[in-house]
């Protein structure tokens, strides 16, 4: 090998346009399964007032479950086989899944049909997290993901964000049909996948690169391939800082699907006056500062902690209690102005440890097994989630918060020990540089 440190200049310049590729399409993937996913949280608006399908809000709920449940099912089993087999099959196959779960249920309203195509949205659904920040983890390195990861982490804050007006839009102002919610965002998820195929790759090998950090070996120097489900497995619940991270997603996760899935049925609940489009918008605060939660915690993990994940996690979850603590007093005001400023707080604060939790940390921690420790991680929010998906339905607004609160504090609790947890990796010289050699790598076109 030639160990040259001065990459010549056209494969630097490959490295840096497959990794502007990489994050784009990865970005824009995961945006984009936010669209089927928001589609029956914005439709419950008009199944409340269609005398042809009506639903009990309990009803919903238990769809939501059904959904979030099969999520989490998906988690621990594609984070293992995107190890495998490579993000690739993986996500691209949930994506044109989920496109067309979402068009049946738009096209047929049925209670069985309905609750089928929960099962496989949220089967496929799954495929996304820990499949997308693998390929993300494999083009960079340890000491940026923090940043990294912070900015890519804001692909499912904007497509929370864009999807319920989106799909609100097409429903209640164009077609004037709750369907439509299912229909059109099936159309967008449908085309990210043809683009997803089409400049997707999963590691930097695939197109003549060495990989940005070195292979996993065996004792005689043979590089570790595919590693089997069986030990992707063992080798994550064997690591103690994946499982605490399971644990604290499994205490975070419920408060953001709560406002994922409930957030225009509870502002329009408490304030009817202003109409169900804007019902829809409302909660769309909460995304705004999911934009910027990841790049902040992100940036204060690598500069500020030197790449020490859970200080930046912990200081963010005090803030995010209080915000917690006064929501429901927001809401009670009346003030749509309150309201809006409490969610972007409660954004602010949750999407970042939500990012860093299940996205860098997960990544750094599970080392050469990162799908498997991104969806193991994610899997245990996910069965969090269902609570967040069910609570809503059954308990009074005032009650939910109040337990999101005491989770919140939990999370804390238990993520203290490891202030000063740090991932083992030999640091770069320079950001955005990978650590081996690329001077003399072929380039595929």
């Amino acid at each position: 090998m030639n160990h040259s440190t001065s990459p010549s200049p056209f494969n630097l310049g490959s490295l840096k346009r497959w990794r502007l590729q990489i994050f784009a399409i990865t970005w824009l993937a995961y945006a984009a399964f936010y669209f089927t996913r928001k589609a029956f949280s914005v439709a419950k608006l008009g199944i409340g007032d269609d005398p042809d399908f009506m639903m009990e809000k309990s009803v919903m709920a238990n769809l939501d479950a059904l959904y979030l449940g099969a999520y989490a099912i998906g988690q621990f089993t594609w984070g293992i086989l995107a190890d495998r087999f490579g993000p690739r099959v993986v996500v691209l196959g949930g994506l044109l899944i989920s496109a067309a779960a979402a068009a049946i249920m738009g096209t047929f309203a049925t209670l069985p049909i309905f609750a089928t195509m929960m099962v496989v949205q949220g089967l496929a659904q799954s495929t996304g997290w820990s499949g997308l920040c693998k390929n993300i983890g494999s083009f960079f390195s340890t000491e940026e993901r923090g940043r990294v990861l912070g900015w890519w982490c804001t692909c499912y804050a904007f497509g929370g964000l864009v999807a319920s007006p989106f799909a609100g839009w097409m429903a209640y102002e164009v077609y004037g049909d709750w369907r439509a919610a299912f229909i059109a965002t099936a159309a967008v998820v449908a085309s990210v996948a043809v683009l997803f195929f089409i400049f997707q790759r999963n590691t930097p090998q695939d197109v003549g690169l060495p990989p940005i950090e070195p292979l996993a070996e065996t004792a005689d120097g043979t590089v570790l391939a595919h590693p089997s489900f069986l030990s992707c497995l063992k080798t994550i619940l064997k690591n103690r800082t994946v499982l605490v991270l399971g644990l604290a997603y499994f205490m975070l996760k419920p408060a953001r699907y709560a406002i994922l899935l409930w957030g225009p049925v509870m502002v329009y609940e408490r304030m009817p006056e202003i109409g169900k489009i804007a019902a829809a918008v409302v909660p769309t605060a909460f995304e705004v500062a999911g934009l910027a939660g990841p790049i902040l915690i992100g940036v204060i993990s690598d500069k500020v902690f030197g790449a020490r994940r859970f200080p930046a996690c912990v200081i963010s979850l005090l803030a995010l209690t209080v915000s917690l603590v006064l929501f429901v007093p927001a809401m009670n005001t009346g003030s749509v102005l309150v309201v809006v400023a409490l969610l972007f707080m409660m954004g602010l604060t949750l999407y970042g440890p939500d990012s860093m939790i299940s996205g860098a940390a997960a990544i750094d921690f599970g080392k050469e097994t990162s799908g498997t420790a991104a969806g193991f991680v994610n899997g245990c929010g996910s069965i969090g989630a269902v609570l967040g998906g069910l609570l809503p339905g059954y308990f009074d607004t005032e009650t939910v918060f109040l337990c999101f609160t005491a989770s919140a504090v939990v999370a804390i609790v238990i993520m203290l020990p490891f202030w000063n947890s740090r991932p083992s990796a030999k640091p770069n010289s320079e950001p955005f540089i990978p650590s081996r050699d690329i001077s003399n790598a072929p380039v595929k076109a």
